[in-house]
């Protein structure tokens, strides 16, 4: 037995895994997939293109559609630019002139020749036809002197009928080498058979019999094993189809050249008429192959008829990769990819590329991140807002981190009421263990090791999960963004999204007591859900109408009265519109008095309800920085002039900053009636 499983050991061989996905090959990254979807969404596009955009570009260590399509296209640009289609032409040149040379010298050497045949064979030498095949017609009843140059001479007719062969049937060029009479009949027998199967299947008259009965006699000419006449039909059409192509990229000479050869491969028209009778089968029974293109084909290297269509074979297949990469046609579908023309024609290195982005949208899909709505377009799913609010969250934590010494946003309400949730113990962590689910994280872990129970559990900190508690007093939370043409320009509307985002996951995953309504402001303004918002698409209409936004606040403010209510104002501009009481809209800029007044009349409202404001000022205008200061001096507010990057951490930290008991206030009284006071007038007038 031992001797046996040594015998089978020296046996083994490792070849390339095919039975399916590898299973070694690094796991799909939704994570970063989702970031990237997530930005594209806020940025305006729809979760359908941001998906797309992100499988165009790739991931860190994944080419993208992008990169393949081109690495598609520089291979195409290769082929056409490296090759001509002389190639078979030459070769016949060269042989021709070989068989010529060699008979001059046996014509030199012949001291037993007779002078005169000497010089008419020498004669008919010299006066041969430029062209090629118009010489080996004349040569064809040639007494030729030199067995050597007989035989390259006849080796021209048996180049002729293998590379015509070779254009219909991969391989025969090398395969019919010093091929014998008897391998020639065999092809024409084959011919002879195949067309007979064709023009049956064409008149629908053929059975299955008949191609059983054709493959089992002549199976070794066709490789590539088709299981029935469809694919013995789509294999021979692709093939002719590509032969046809390389024909029609050739100039009219060498047309006429390789026709007037053509009659003489194998020493008989028959090999020609048995293929051409093949081609119109072919042209016949598929109609919709691409029977009629050209291409411009000017390289250095020649190409035989074999060859060259190989070439013009493996040019569709681009030609088809490209369509399926570039994703542009209706119901498009990365399943669509070739990844066998894709490993064939790139390598294998672009198919599991490929490969990885079928399998990542397939994810995308079924990880339930991306959804399909009524009206059939994708969707963000509440649970990939909630993954993606987490991510913009830690970010958010982390410059808070750096900025306010190691705050972490998870201790937020530790000595607050239970909130029923759970989480991972960290350090710091003062709120009682959830003994329940880390008992079962303990007794997981263990089962899934492979050991027994019985023994006991050792309970490691990786189990511990402890109880979230929320802060007991609750907040009335308003945050008022910005959404005039203005934040778009300057590159402020993602930013905004990103920090509303951060901050609705934070009240709903820590302060979920916390009431919070998001408000988008431009030439009127909205209560808009996250959603809504995150989806929203840059809008360019004129107008930043802070008065109308205050008015929601307040409704939401008096809507909660027993709340502490958290003003929170993201602005990149002055206030240029107001609601009048007709409903309708007023706007001018530069700002007019009455705007102003509307506005400070609504702040003073909120500064009533017991609000602690903010103000998030976006950009560096002097003008806009003294009209804030002076708004937020006369409610006790406070004013924020971040950077774009830290736009988030400032609104969370102010936000969080708010639910104190005794949360930090702004500066009050000042010089707001003295920068508008003919507004401010006019209004108490």
């Amino acid at each position: 037995m031992a001797r046996v499983n040594r015998r089978l050991t020296r046996a083994s061989r490792y070849g390339k895994y095919a039975g399916g996905p590898d299973p070694l090959a690094p796991p799909i990254d939704l994570a970063e997939a989702l970031d990237a979807i997530g930005e594209e969404v806020m940025a305006g596009y729809s979760p359908e293109r941001a998906m797309r955009e992100f499988l165009r570009r790739g991931g860190k260590n994944r080419a993208g559609l992008d990169e393949l399509a081109r690495r598609v296209a520089d291979r195409r640009r290769e082929l056409t630019q490296k090759h001509n289609l002389d190639g078979t032409l030459q070769e016949i040149k060269e042989l021709l002139d070989r068989a010529v040379l060699a008979e001059r010298k046996q014509l030199a050497r012949d001291a037993a020749m007779d002078d005169g045949d000497r010089m008419l064979a020498e004669m008919q030498l010299d006066n041969l036809p430029a062209s090629p095949a118009a010489a080996v017609s004349e040569l064809s009843q040639y007494n030729w002197q030199s067995r050597e140059a007989r035989a390259d001479y006849e080796k021209i007719k048996d180049l002729l009928g293998r590379e015509m062969l070779d254009q219909r049937f991969a391989g025969m060029k090398q395969a019919l080498e010093n091929a014998t009479d008897e391998d020639r009949a065999a092809i024409n027998e084959m011919l002879g058979d195949l067309n007979q199967l064709l023009e049956s299947h064409r008149r629908g008259e053929d059975t299955e019999q008949q191609f059983d009965d054709f493959m089992a006699k002549h199976g070794d000419y066709f490789p590539e094993n088709p299981q029935n006449i469809e694919e013995l039909l789509d294999s021979l059409a692709q093939r002719a189809a590509a032969a046809q192509r390389m024909r029609n990229s050739m100039t009219q000479e060498q047309r006429d050249e390789l026709d007037a050869l053509a009659q003489k491969a194998f020493g008989s028209p028959e090999l020609m008429e048995s293929l051409t009778q093949l081609d119109d089968n072919l042209r016949s029974l598929r109609p919709g192959e691409n029977w009629g293109g050209s291409e411009s084909m000017d390289g250095e290297e020649g190409l035989g008829l074999g060859d060259g269509t190989g070439v013009f074979q493996d040019l569709a297949d681009l030609d088809d990769l490209s369509e399926q990469l570039s994703q542009s046609y209706r119901g498009s579908n990365l399943d669509d990819l070739d990844l066998d023309k894709l490993s064939r024609q790139l390598g294998d290195e672009a198919s599991v590329d490929a490969r990885t982005l079928q399998q990542l949208e397939q994810a995308l899909r079924d990880s339930g991140t991306l959804k399909r709505g009524s009206d059939g377009t994708l969707k963000l799913t509440p649970k990939a807002m909630r993954q993606l609010g987490k991510a913009l969250l830690r970010d958010v934590a982390n410059r808070m981190s750096g900025r306010q010494g190691n705050r972490d946003l998870r201790q937020a309400g530790a000595a607050g009421e239970r909130s029923g949730a759970t989480r991972e113990w960290a350090f710091g962590d003062t709120e009682p263990w959830d003994v329940t689910r880390t008992i079962t994280n303990a007794i997981t872990r263990v089962a899934g090791d492979g050991r027994s129970l019985d023994t006991g559990i050792n309970i490691q900190i990786g189990d511990v999960e402890v109880q979230e508690t929320e802060a007991r007093t609750q907040a009335c939370v308003a945050l008022l963004v910005d959404t005039s043409f203005s934040m778009v320009m300057d590159g402020r509307w993602v930013p905004m999204k990103r920090t509303a985002l951060a901050l609705h996951t934070l009240i709903k995953s820590r302060f979920r007591g916390d009431h919070l309504q998001l408000i988008a402001f431009g030439r009127h303004a909205e209560v808009i859900e996250i959603e809504q918002l995150t989806s929203l698409e840059e809008m360019y209409n004129k107008g930043t109408n802070l008065h109308h936004a205050l008015l929601l606040a307040n409704r939401h403010f008096r809507k909660h009265p027993n709340a502490q209510p958290v003003l929170l104002i993201v602005t990149d501009g002055e206030p240029t519109s107001h609601l009048e009481a007709s409903g309708d809209v007023f706007f001018s800029y530069p700002p007019h008095p009455v705007t102003i007044a509307f506005a400070i009349r609504e702040l003073d409202n909120s500064m009533r309800l017991g609000a602690q404001t903010t103000f998030f000022r976006l950009g560096d205008d002097p003008g806009l920085a003294r009209f804030i200061d002076s708004m937020a001096r006369r409610v006790g507010g406070t004013v924020v002039a971040p950077e774009l990057d830290d736009l988030g951490a400032a609104v969370v930290a102010s936000y969080l900053g708010s639910r104190r008991p005794n949360g930090p206030a702004g500066a009050s009284g000042g010089d707001f009636d003295g920068m508008f006071g003919r507004g401010w007038g006019y209004w108490n007038g």
